[in-house]
């Protein structure tokens, strides 16, 4: 079976997303300050485009949490099609975790939303089964990659240290009693440290 990756931003004191997520916070409060690295930023370097050309991959199937889709909470306002317009990132089926039913949204570009409501475990399966050997990548946010270690899916792992401290927010790793990665490889710029990690002994 092909590699599940995940590849998240996170602060030097272990968040991913700021608090008090909304419409014009979609990354909860400060949360933007993790993503200058990939977003604009006149400090990038070439280092910053190699670890965005990582996050950029094309993957065959996609896993991220409800928060991750949108703001919303409680049940579904039916106009909503999450953060990225007509035609997302994603070129492929992506499962939303939730507790509310939903019909898939089929939007541009090949990226269809399939809302699931049994668990991680269940829209896993389901991404697995479509992907193929274009892998699966656990697009986040926290509560999601958690479960993701929690299940012992993901095969490499890349983090984005940003020099930011938040304070608040969402964690990474709260509750995560293991890490069973080594740094394979290590890449550095002004916005950011990216570290790319795989199973250890895989």
């Amino acid at each position: 079976m092909s590699d599940t990756t995940c590849h998240m931003s996170i602060s030097l004191d272990g968040f991913v997303a700021g608090p008090r997520q909304s419409l014009d916070h979609g990354l909860g409060v400060r949360g933007h300050e993790l993503h200058a690295w990939h977003m604009g930023d006149a400090r990038a370097t070439s280092a910053d485009e190699i670890a965005n050309s990582w996050l950029m991959r094309p993957r065959g199937a996609y896993v991220m949490g409800r928060n991750m889709f949108g703001p919303i909470r409680g049940e579904w306002e039916p106009d909503w099609e999450g953060w990225w317009g007509a035609e997302p990132p994603y070129h492929a089926p992506v499962f939303v975790l939730t507790h509310h039913p939903r019909a898939p949204i089929e939007l541009a570009g090949g990226t269809t939303f399939h809302f699931v409501t049994d668990g991680f475990e269940a829209a896993y399966a389901q991404a697995v089964q479509v992907a193929g050997d274009r892998g699966v990548d656990i697009a986040g946010g926290a509560s999601t990659v958690r479960q993701a270690l929690a299940a012992d899916v993901i095969d490499e792992l890349v983090l984005d240290v940003a020099p930011v401290l938040l304070g608040a927010g969402e964690r990474l790793f709260d509750g995560v009693a293991r890490f069973p990665f080594e740094p394979v490889e290590t890449l550095h710029s002004p916005l950011a440290t990216h570290i790319r990690y795989r199973r250890a002994g895989g």
